[in-house]
């Protein structure tokens, strides 16, 4: 098949699956996304712009930090892009393409999900079946334009305090939890529900790809295969440590996405926007905030950020934070005057209910932290008062501050409102559902 002009594009994404997949080493079964690796490039130092749903997809898709594009909290729960001509379907649509979804967006709802301006909605409803049988006919079809197709999974999302599974979990008492959690019996029955979700996501992947390939499409087309942040987990999703923010970013297609490459330099979605301008030598729009990779990937760089940062202001609750990361260093600053744990932000399920039981409510909540990814990649130890780091501390703080003024960061005027008629959960909360579970709540006021 002839090649043409401009590649295909097809994003190919899922929700809450930071970098627990089996090409970045973990024990977890994900074939499809481990052959993609291994014929495209790898980015094993790959961040979102926020550690939370909406804000993370909606810099991605516009290549502006989520203070700058507007989408400070969740779609569903009432916010939403100050512009959704800055989507990036629409300088694709101008360049001739087709743009069609399957599946999950989340940045905008359901209901008004027309405003972000793709020319098809290919499903109704976001279950596995219905999204991949969508994606295999569209890719199917003739296809007379170069398309952008929007590929989206739900899982491994925990579904109340479950997770979305095609298969049965594996054997629990094999199974190794996250890092930043305990290994007990409670957590590795939790992991043993994602690793099955995420297996689920794979297999459904795996039939998008097998389309792509039976319709002689795969040579053409920009495979863009990534997650919008970290797990469902305690101490991960939610949070700003790389736990938080780390993402899988998995790249195959023309331009030199080949070759089972590993790229280590640092690089944030908000870099996939200007890449795909690049590649494709379309204008890269004004208000884009990103860095093309495509230095990266034809050899002229091996680095094209010597930072990158990330943010939460609302996720269920208001919980205004930022951060800053470079190869050494992760600071991180609390923006509000909260001495403890935001648990109505982080998902249900037995790990948190099991970190709740064991005191997490309890721990401290700093308003600064340092920490060493070196000598402390797990983030735990937070080093900001050490009296030898303090022009380290001081140097992060003044990178931070200055992105923020730059940005025109809203916070640098004080707490940031909610849109009119968002909802949003109190912060002293325990689920970001219900409140407090009344088995909880019995035992919180007993305590």
């Amino acid at each position: 098949m002839e090649p043409r002009t401009k590649p295909n594009i097809l994003y190919l994404h899922c929700h809450d699956a930071g970098r627990y997949v089996q090409p970045y080493g973990h024990a977890i079964q994900t074939p499809h996304i481990q052959k993609l690796a291994e014929q495209g490039v790898m980015f094993r130092q790959a961040f979102s712009a926020a550690p939370t749903c909406s804000p993370s997809r909606a810099a991605l898709v516009t290549g502006q930090w989520p203070h700058c594009n507007g989408m400070l909290g969740l779609a569903h729960r009432g916010f939403a892009l100050r512009d959704y001509s800055q989507h990036i379907v629409h300088p694709l649509r101008r360049a001739g393409y087709t743009t069609a979804i399957a599946g999950f967006q989340h940045v905008a709802p359901w209901a008004t999900r027309d405003c972000i301006g793709y020319d098809e909605f290919l499903t109704e409803d976001e279950g596995f079946e219905t999204i991949t049988s969508a994606a295999e006919q569209f890719l199917g079809r003739r296809h007379d334009k170069p398309f952008f197709l929007s590929v989206g999974y739900v899982a491994p999302h925990r579904r109340e305090e479950d997770f979305h599974t095609l298969f049965e979990p594996d054997d629990d008492r094999y199974v190794r939890p996250p890092d930043p959690l305990p290994d007990t019996e409670e957590t590795r029955k939790d992991m043993a529900m994602y690793k099955a979700s995420v297996r689920s996501t794979d297999t459904c992947m795996g039939r998008v790809l097998a389309a792509l390939d039976r319709k002689g499409l795969a040579d053409n087309t920009l495979v863009i295969c990534t997650t919008d942040h970290g797990i469902p987990f305690p101490g991960m999703k939610c949070t700003l440590t790389d736990h938080g923010i780390g993402v899988m970013q998995i790249m195959r297609g023309p331009g030199g996405f080949s070759g089972g490459k590993v790229v280590d330099a640092m690089v944030s979605q908000i870099d996939l926007y200007p890449t795909i301008c690049d590649l494709l030598r379309i204008e890269t729009p004004s208000w884009v905030q990103g860095r093309s990779m495509m230095p990266l990937i034809d050899g002229t760089e091996t680095e094209i950020n010597d930072a990158v940062f990330a943010e939460i202001t609302f996720h269920a609750a208001y919980e205004p934070a930022r951060c800053v990361r470079t190869t050494r260093w992760k600071y991180i600053r609390r923006l509000d005057d909260r001495t403890r744990v935001v648990l109505s932000n982080f998902d249900d399920g037995p790990s948190k209910e099991f970190w709740y039981r064991n005191g997490w409510a309890d721990q401290a909540a700093a308003a600064e932290m340092l920490f060493d990814l070196v000598l402390d990649p797990h983030e735990r130890c937070n080093v900001i008062e050490r009296a030898d780091l303090q022009e380290t501390a001081a140097e992060m703080r003044n990178r931070l501050d200055t992105w923020m003024r730059e940005t025109n960061d809203p916070l640098l005027d004080g707490p940031v409102p909610a849109p009119p008629g968002a909802t949003i959960t109190d912060a002293d909360d325990y689920s970001p559902r219900h409140g407090w579970p009344a088995y909880l709540q019995e035992r919180r006021d007993g305590c």
